[in-house]
Protein backbone atom coordinates (compact mmCIF):
# COMPACT_ATOMS: atom_id res chain seq x y z
CA UNK A 1 0.00 0.00 0.00
CA UNK A 2 1.37 3.55 -0.89
CA UNK A 3 2.39 5.47 2.15
CA UNK A 4 0.34 8.43 3.15
CA UNK A 5 2.81 11.17 2.19
CA UNK A 6 1.71 9.80 -1.59
CA UNK A 7 -1.18 11.81 -0.74
CA UNK A 8 0.43 15.12 -0.78
CA UNK A 9 -0.07 16.09 -4.05
CA UNK A 10 1.48 18.86 -5.81
CA UNK A 11 4.41 19.26 -3.67
CA UNK A 12 7.26 17.05 -4.40
CA UNK A 13 9.68 18.63 -2.11
CA UNK A 14 7.68 18.60 0.72
CA UNK A 15 6.75 15.17 0.36
CA UNK A 16 10.55 14.19 0.79
CA UNK A 17 11.58 16.56 3.09
CA UNK A 18 8.94 15.44 6.00
CA UNK A 19 9.78 11.58 4.18
CA UNK A 20 13.52 11.46 4.57
CA UNK A 21 12.94 13.06 8.79
CA UNK A 22 11.30 10.26 9.23
CA UNK A 23 13.55 7.42 7.61
CA UNK A 24 16.28 9.53 9.26
CA UNK A 25 15.00 9.37 12.66
CA UNK A 26 15.53 14.08 12.42
CA UNK A 27 11.90 14.28 13.40
CA UNK A 28 11.53 17.99 14.98
CA UNK A 29 9.60 18.96 18.35
CA UNK A 30 7.22 21.40 16.21
CA UNK A 31 6.89 22.38 12.73
CA UNK A 32 5.20 25.49 10.76
CA UNK A 33 3.64 24.43 7.14
CA UNK A 34 3.35 27.60 5.68
CA UNK A 35 1.55 27.89 2.05
CA UNK A 36 -1.53 29.45 0.24
CA UNK A 37 -4.98 27.74 0.84
CA UNK A 38 -5.37 24.94 -1.39
CA UNK A 39 -1.58 24.04 -0.88
CA UNK A 40 -2.73 20.59 0.92
CA UNK A 41 -0.64 21.31 4.29
CA UNK A 42 -3.51 19.13 6.33
CA UNK A 43 -2.81 16.53 3.96
CA UNK A 44 0.95 16.80 4.71
CA UNK A 45 0.45 17.15 8.50
CA UNK A 46 -2.08 14.15 9.16
CA UNK A 47 0.67 12.35 6.74
CA UNK A 48 3.46 13.20 8.84
CA UNK A 49 1.46 12.60 12.08
CA UNK A 50 0.89 8.76 10.53
CA UNK A 51 4.56 8.16 9.54
CA UNK A 52 5.06 9.34 13.82
CA UNK A 53 2.06 7.29 15.27
CA UNK A 54 1.72 3.92 12.85
CA UNK A 55 3.36 1.21 15.94
CA UNK A 56 5.23 -0.54 12.60
CA UNK A 57 7.28 2.30 11.98
CA UNK A 58 8.47 3.71 9.03
CA UNK A 59 8.35 1.15 6.63
CA UNK A 60 10.98 0.25 3.93
CA UNK A 61 14.04 3.61 2.58
CA UNK A 62 10.70 5.46 1.26
CA UNK A 63 9.49 5.95 4.52
CA UNK A 64 5.78 5.33 4.28
CA UNK A 65 3.46 4.28 6.56
CA UNK A 66 2.24 0.42 7.22
CA UNK A 67 -1.27 1.76 6.02
CA UNK A 68 -3.31 -1.36 7.32
CA UNK A 69 -3.32 -1.29 11.15
CA UNK A 70 -6.11 0.19 13.18
CA UNK A 71 -4.08 3.27 14.39
CA UNK A 72 -2.87 4.18 10.62
CA UNK A 73 -7.09 3.71 9.81
CA UNK A 74 -8.09 6.00 12.71
CA UNK A 75 -5.20 8.58 11.44
CA UNK A 76 -6.37 8.65 8.03
CA UNK A 77 -10.52 8.70 8.86
CA UNK A 78 -9.21 11.55 11.61
CA UNK A 79 -10.41 9.45 14.47
CA UNK A 80 -7.39 8.65 16.60
CA UNK A 81 -7.16 10.10 20.10
CA UNK A 82 -3.96 10.58 19.79
CA UNK A 83 -3.62 13.27 16.80
CA UNK A 84 -5.58 16.66 17.59
CA UNK A 85 -6.84 18.63 15.09
CA UNK A 86 -6.93 22.57 16.92
CA UNK A 87 -8.88 24.95 15.52
CA UNK A 88 -9.71 29.16 16.57
CA UNK A 89 -12.77 29.15 18.85
CA UNK A 90 -12.97 32.84 19.24
CA UNK A 91 -14.33 35.23 16.69
CA UNK A 92 -10.49 36.75 16.62
CA UNK A 93 -8.75 34.21 16.75
CA UNK A 94 -7.83 31.69 19.30
CA UNK A 95 -8.82 32.02 23.12
CA UNK A 96 -5.97 32.46 25.81
CA UNK A 97 -7.95 29.94 27.80
CA UNK A 98 -7.78 27.41 24.48
CA UNK A 99 -4.62 27.32 24.67
CA UNK A 100 -4.32 26.46 28.05
CA UNK A 101 -6.48 23.80 27.66
CA UNK A 102 -3.80 22.84 24.63
CA UNK A 103 -1.20 23.00 27.65
CA UNK A 104 -2.25 20.72 29.96
CA UNK A 105 -4.13 18.53 27.42
CA UNK A 106 -0.41 17.92 26.32
CA UNK A 107 1.23 17.32 29.36
CA UNK A 108 -0.77 13.92 29.63
CA UNK A 109 0.29 10.96 28.42
CA UNK A 110 -1.21 9.35 25.18
CA UNK A 111 -4.07 7.75 24.96
CA UNK A 112 -3.31 4.99 22.74
CA UNK A 113 -0.06 5.74 21.14
CA UNK A 114 3.39 6.35 21.94
CA UNK A 115 3.41 10.08 21.20
CA UNK A 116 0.84 12.59 20.37
CA UNK A 117 0.59 15.07 17.34
CA UNK A 118 -1.10 18.39 17.50
CA UNK A 119 -2.16 20.11 14.53
CA UNK A 120 -2.77 23.74 15.21
CA UNK A 121 -4.71 25.29 12.46
CA UNK A 122 -4.46 28.98 11.52
CA UNK A 123 -1.79 29.19 13.60
CA UNK A 124 -1.53 32.98 12.34
CA UNK A 125 -4.55 33.76 14.30
CA UNK A 126 -2.67 32.99 17.82
CA UNK A 127 -3.20 36.05 19.47
CA UNK A 128 -0.34 37.89 21.25
CA UNK A 129 -1.64 36.76 24.57
CA UNK A 130 -2.16 33.41 22.83
CA UNK A 131 0.49 32.81 21.97
CA UNK A 132 2.59 33.73 24.99
CA UNK A 133 0.46 31.34 26.92
CA UNK A 134 1.89 28.30 24.40
CA UNK A 135 5.29 29.96 23.86
CA UNK A 136 7.13 27.86 26.96
CA UNK A 137 5.06 24.47 26.03
CA UNK A 138 6.26 25.23 22.17
CA UNK A 139 9.78 25.39 23.18
CA UNK A 140 9.82 22.37 25.61
CA UNK A 141 6.80 20.57 24.84
CA UNK A 142 6.79 16.81 26.36
CA UNK A 143 8.97 14.20 24.83
CA UNK A 144 6.05 12.56 23.28
CA UNK A 145 4.19 15.37 21.49
CA UNK A 146 4.85 16.96 18.20
CA UNK A 147 3.06 20.32 17.03
CA UNK A 148 2.22 20.80 13.78
CA UNK A 149 1.31 24.59 12.78
CA UNK A 150 -0.52 25.94 10.04
CA UNK A 151 -0.65 29.22 8.60
CA UNK A 152 -0.52 31.25 5.22
CA UNK A 153 2.96 33.15 5.60
CA UNK A 154 5.47 32.82 7.95
CA UNK A 155 4.89 36.44 8.34
CA UNK A 156 1.76 36.06 9.71
CA UNK A 157 2.84 33.82 12.73
CA UNK A 158 4.68 35.40 15.77
CA UNK A 159 8.31 35.52 15.18
CA UNK A 160 8.70 34.05 18.61
CA UNK A 161 6.75 30.87 17.53
CA UNK A 162 8.03 30.70 14.34
CA UNK A 163 11.76 31.10 15.59
CA UNK A 164 11.10 28.03 17.33
CA UNK A 165 9.42 25.88 14.53
CA UNK A 166 11.05 23.95 11.55
CA UNK A 167 9.38 25.64 8.95
CA UNK A 168 8.02 24.09 5.68
CA UNK A 169 7.00 26.31 2.93
CA UNK A 170 4.40 24.69 0.38
CA UNK A 171 4.20 26.49 -3.12
CA UNK A 172 0.95 27.87 -4.44
CA UNK A 173 -0.56 24.92 -6.73
CA UNK A 174 -2.10 26.92 -9.77
CA UNK A 175 -5.43 25.83 -10.87
CA UNK A 176 -4.92 24.36 -14.12
CA UNK A 177 -2.16 22.21 -12.67
CA UNK A 178 -4.55 21.26 -9.86
CA UNK A 179 -6.57 20.12 -12.19
CA UNK A 180 -4.22 18.34 -14.17
CA UNK A 181 -2.96 16.51 -10.84
CA UNK A 182 -6.33 15.61 -10.22
CA UNK A 183 -7.36 14.01 -12.81
CA UNK A 184 -4.33 11.67 -13.06
CA UNK A 185 -4.96 9.93 -9.37
CA UNK A 186 -8.53 10.50 -9.80
CA UNK A 187 -9.64 9.03 -13.78
CA UNK A 188 -11.99 11.80 -13.69
CA UNK A 189 -12.30 14.11 -16.85
CA UNK A 190 -10.69 17.40 -16.98
CA UNK A 191 -13.83 18.90 -17.41
CA UNK A 192 -14.60 17.50 -13.97
CA UNK A 193 -11.55 18.21 -12.06
CA UNK A 194 -11.81 21.82 -12.92
CA UNK A 195 -14.78 22.07 -11.71
CA UNK A 196 -13.92 20.62 -8.67
CA UNK A 197 -11.03 22.16 -8.08
CA UNK A 198 -13.23 25.58 -8.40
CA UNK A 199 -15.77 24.19 -5.83
CA UNK A 200 -12.98 23.59 -3.30
CA UNK A 201 -11.35 26.67 -3.41
CA UNK A 202 -8.44 24.89 -4.95
CA UNK A 203 -7.58 22.18 -2.63
CA UNK A 204 -6.73 18.99 -4.68
CA UNK A 205 -7.20 16.85 -1.35
CA UNK A 206 -10.90 17.94 -0.79
CA UNK A 207 -11.80 17.98 -4.71
CA UNK A 208 -10.74 14.31 -4.49
CA UNK A 209 -13.55 14.02 -2.15
CA UNK A 210 -16.24 16.29 -3.48
CA UNK A 211 -15.59 13.78 -6.83
CA UNK A 212 -16.40 10.89 -5.08
CA UNK A 213 -19.85 12.25 -3.15
CA UNK A 214 -23.21 12.69 -5.09
CA UNK A 215 -24.15 14.79 -1.53
CA UNK A 216 -21.37 17.81 -2.54
CA UNK A 217 -22.18 17.12 -6.44
CA UNK A 218 -25.56 17.68 -5.64
CA UNK A 219 -25.17 20.56 -3.43
CA UNK A 220 -23.09 22.13 -6.14
CA UNK A 221 -26.06 21.92 -8.23
CA UNK A 222 -28.44 23.03 -5.76
CA UNK A 223 -25.99 26.28 -5.60
CA UNK A 224 -26.05 26.98 -9.05
CA UNK A 225 -29.94 26.98 -9.25
CA UNK A 226 -29.49 29.16 -5.94
CA UNK A 227 -27.49 31.51 -8.26
CA UNK A 228 -29.41 31.53 -11.29
CA UNK A 229 -32.48 32.40 -9.55
CA UNK A 230 -31.28 35.53 -8.06
CA UNK A 231 -31.57 37.63 -11.25
CA UNK A 232 -35.75 37.11 -10.65
CA UNK A 233 -35.95 36.39 -6.74
CA UNK A 234 -38.23 38.40 -4.42
CA UNK A 235 -36.49 38.68 -0.49
CA UNK A 236 -39.04 35.76 0.21
CA UNK A 237 -37.54 33.73 -2.67
CA UNK A 238 -34.24 34.24 -1.34
CA UNK A 239 -35.10 33.82 1.93
CA UNK A 240 -36.51 29.99 1.18
CA UNK A 241 -33.49 29.01 -1.48
CA UNK A 242 -30.95 30.39 2.14
CA UNK A 243 -32.86 27.73 4.13
CA UNK A 244 -32.73 24.81 1.93
CA UNK A 245 -28.99 25.19 1.36
CA UNK A 246 -28.57 25.79 5.29
CA UNK A 247 -30.42 22.36 5.16
CA UNK A 248 -28.17 21.30 2.98
CA UNK A 249 -24.94 22.49 4.20
CA UNK A 250 -25.72 20.52 7.51
CA UNK A 251 -26.82 17.24 6.12
CA UNK A 252 -23.23 16.14 6.12
CA UNK A 253 -22.84 16.67 9.76
CA UNK A 254 -25.74 13.67 10.88
CA UNK A 255 -23.26 11.12 9.25
CA UNK A 256 -20.17 12.14 11.52
CA UNK A 257 -22.03 12.89 14.21
CA UNK A 258 -23.32 9.24 13.93
CA UNK A 259 -20.04 8.16 13.16
CA UNK A 260 -19.00 10.09 15.93
CA UNK A 261 -21.21 8.52 18.46
CA UNK A 262 -20.72 4.76 17.11
CA UNK A 263 -16.79 5.25 17.55
CA UNK A 264 -17.34 6.69 21.20
CA UNK A 265 -19.69 3.22 22.49
CA UNK A 266 -17.34 1.22 20.89
CA UNK A 267 -14.38 2.34 23.39
CA UNK A 268 -16.32 3.70 26.00
CA UNK A 269 -15.65 0.90 27.99
CA UNK A 270 -11.70 0.50 27.74
CA UNK A 271 -11.14 4.65 28.52
CA UNK A 272 -11.17 6.82 30.85
CA UNK A 273 -12.96 9.65 32.00
CA UNK A 274 -10.11 11.80 31.47
CA UNK A 275 -9.44 9.81 27.53
CA UNK A 276 -13.62 10.28 26.99
CA UNK A 277 -13.78 14.17 27.51
CA UNK A 278 -10.90 14.47 25.44
CA UNK A 279 -12.37 12.36 22.46
CA UNK A 280 -15.71 14.59 22.71
CA UNK A 281 -14.04 17.80 22.51
CA UNK A 282 -11.98 16.23 19.57
CA UNK A 283 -15.66 14.98 18.23
CA UNK A 284 -16.96 18.63 18.70
CA UNK A 285 -14.20 20.49 16.59
CA UNK A 286 -14.45 17.76 13.93
CA UNK A 287 -18.02 18.99 13.87
CA UNK A 288 -17.17 22.46 13.47
CA UNK A 289 -14.69 22.22 10.84
CA UNK A 290 -17.16 19.77 8.90
CA UNK A 291 -19.86 22.87 9.46
CA UNK A 292 -17.03 25.31 7.94
CA UNK A 293 -16.26 23.50 5.25
CA UNK A 294 -19.41 23.31 4.28
CA UNK A 295 -20.07 27.15 4.12
CA UNK A 296 -16.46 27.66 2.81
CA UNK A 297 -17.58 25.38 -0.16
CA UNK A 298 -20.84 26.99 -0.57
CA UNK A 299 -19.03 30.48 -1.17
CA UNK A 300 -16.15 28.75 -3.50
CA UNK A 301 -18.77 27.38 -6.14
CA UNK A 302 -20.71 30.92 -5.88
CA UNK A 303 -17.24 32.81 -6.62
CA UNK A 304 -16.66 30.39 -9.60
CA UNK A 305 -20.01 31.12 -10.94
CA UNK A 306 -19.02 34.86 -10.60
CA UNK A 307 -15.93 34.79 -12.57
CA UNK A 308 -17.84 32.44 -14.94
CA UNK A 309 -20.13 35.34 -15.33
CA UNK A 310 -17.53 38.15 -15.58
CA UNK A 311 -15.62 35.77 -18.31
CA UNK A 312 -17.99 35.82 -20.44
CA UNK A 313 -18.96 40.04 -19.72
CA UNK A 314 -15.34 40.64 -20.53
CA UNK A 315 -15.91 38.47 -23.80
CA UNK A 316 -13.54 35.60 -22.64
CA UNK A 317 -16.11 32.77 -22.79
CA UNK A 318 -13.15 30.17 -23.08
CA UNK A 319 -12.36 30.37 -19.24
CA UNK A 320 -15.44 29.33 -18.12
CA UNK A 321 -15.56 26.31 -15.83
CA UNK A 322 -18.70 25.50 -14.94
CA UNK A 323 -19.64 24.99 -18.71
CA UNK A 324 -22.48 22.45 -17.46
CA UNK A 325 -24.20 25.69 -16.39
CA UNK A 326 -23.28 28.02 -20.03
CA UNK A 327 -26.96 28.88 -20.86
CA UNK A 328 -27.50 30.68 -17.68
CA UNK A 329 -24.31 31.95 -16.98
CA UNK A 330 -24.55 33.95 -20.54
CA UNK A 331 -28.67 34.96 -19.02
CA UNK A 332 -26.65 36.57 -16.21
CA UNK A 333 -23.80 38.27 -18.49
CA UNK A 334 -25.94 39.64 -20.66
CA UNK A 335 -27.94 41.43 -17.52
CA UNK A 336 -25.03 42.79 -15.85
CA UNK A 337 -21.84 44.67 -16.36
CA UNK A 338 -18.09 43.65 -15.68
CA UNK A 339 -18.01 45.85 -12.21
CA UNK A 340 -21.20 44.89 -10.89
CA UNK A 341 -19.34 41.20 -10.71
CA UNK A 342 -16.76 42.79 -9.05
CA UNK A 343 -19.02 44.11 -6.48
CA UNK A 344 -20.71 40.76 -6.32
CA UNK A 345 -17.21 38.94 -5.71
CA UNK A 346 -16.18 41.26 -2.82
CA UNK A 347 -19.71 40.36 -1.34
CA UNK A 348 -18.76 37.11 -1.07
CA UNK A 349 -15.45 37.76 0.36
CA UNK A 350 -16.96 39.63 3.45
CA UNK A 351 -19.06 36.66 3.81
CA UNK A 352 -16.18 34.51 3.83
CA UNK A 353 -14.77 36.92 6.61
CA UNK A 354 -17.87 36.90 8.20
CA UNK A 355 -17.33 32.52 8.07
CA UNK A 356 -14.38 32.88 9.77
CA UNK A 357 -15.90 35.11 12.72
CA UNK A 358 -18.70 32.25 13.49
CA UNK A 359 -21.47 33.96 12.27
CA UNK A 360 -24.57 31.59 11.68
CA UNK A 361 -25.04 30.07 8.35
CA UNK A 362 -28.67 31.27 7.94
CA UNK A 363 -27.20 34.79 8.35
CA UNK A 364 -24.39 34.29 5.97
CA UNK A 365 -26.26 32.40 3.25
CA UNK A 366 -29.38 35.13 3.24
CA UNK A 367 -27.07 38.10 3.53
CA UNK A 368 -24.96 36.79 0.93
CA UNK A 369 -27.69 36.17 -1.42
CA UNK A 370 -28.87 39.06 -1.39
CA UNK A 371 -26.00 41.12 -1.83
CA UNK A 372 -25.22 39.68 -5.00
CA UNK A 373 -28.99 40.13 -6.40
CA UNK A 374 -28.52 43.59 -5.17
CA UNK A 375 -24.60 44.18 -6.76
CA UNK A 376 -26.03 42.38 -10.01
CA UNK A 377 -29.27 43.84 -10.36
CA UNK A 378 -30.43 46.30 -8.93
CA UNK A 379 -31.42 49.13 -10.65
CA UNK A 380 -28.97 52.01 -11.31
CA UNK A 381 -29.28 55.19 -9.50
CA UNK A 382 -31.18 53.45 -6.77
CA UNK A 383 -28.27 53.49 -3.25
CA UNK A 384 -26.82 49.62 -2.89
CA UNK A 385 -27.97 48.70 0.80
CA UNK A 386 -25.27 48.54 3.60
CA UNK A 387 -23.26 44.92 3.66
CA UNK A 388 -24.70 42.95 5.88
CA UNK A 389 -21.40 41.62 6.80
CA UNK A 390 -19.79 44.73 8.43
Amino acid sequence: MADAFENILGQPKVREFLRASVVGERVSHAYLFVGPTGSNKMTAAYALAQALICPKGPKGPRGGQCGACDACGRIMRRKHPDVVLLQPEGAHGYLVDQVREIIAAANLAPIQAKRKVYIVDEADRLSIQAANAFLKTLEEPPADVVFILLARMREGVLPTIASRCQVVPFRHIPASEAAGILAQNTGASLEKCRIAIESCGGSITRAVDFLKSNERLAFRTRVLEAMEMLRNADDWDILCTARDLVVLSKAPLDVVRAEQEEELAKNADFLAKSAIRQIEARNKRALSAKSLEALSQLTSIASSWLRDVLAICAETPELVINVDARGALEDAAYATDEARVAEALAAVRRCNRAISYNVSPETCIDGLLLEVREALYAPRGTQAAPSRFR
